[in-house]
């Protein structure tokens, strides 16, 4: 249901600026608010999307600056990753890796 009044929102708004009711400053501030919600991470998917990208372990540890440990324990399912770790798994998939470097 979120997805859907986000999704309404945001066309209502880039109507409102297409006519000139809303600048762009404005509708860059709305787009910012309706940001996807982050989903949770799988060890399996974690390790899916490192492949994907051709990266060891260590290399994602480093784009991430978190240990290669800290990756192994995410696939291994002993730890999950958080907070910013977990935004950047979503840009990665989402956007790809040269989206972070």
């Amino acid at each position: 249901m979120r997805k859907s009044i986000a999704k309404s929102i945001n066309s209502t708004i880039i109507d409102l600026n297409k006519s000139g009711l809303v600048d762009d400053i404005t509708m860059k501030n709305i787009e910012n608010l309706c940001l996807p919600e982050i989903k949770e991470y799988t060890p399996k998917k974690i390790a899916t999307i490192r492949k994907k990208f051709k990266l060891s372990q260590a290399a994602l540890a480093s784009v991430f600056n978190v240990s290669t440990s800290t990756v192994q324990k995410w696939e291994q399912g002993n730890k999950k990753p958080t907070g910013a770790s977990k935004k950047l798994l979503d840009i990665m998939e989402r956007k790809g890796l040269e989206a972070l470097i």
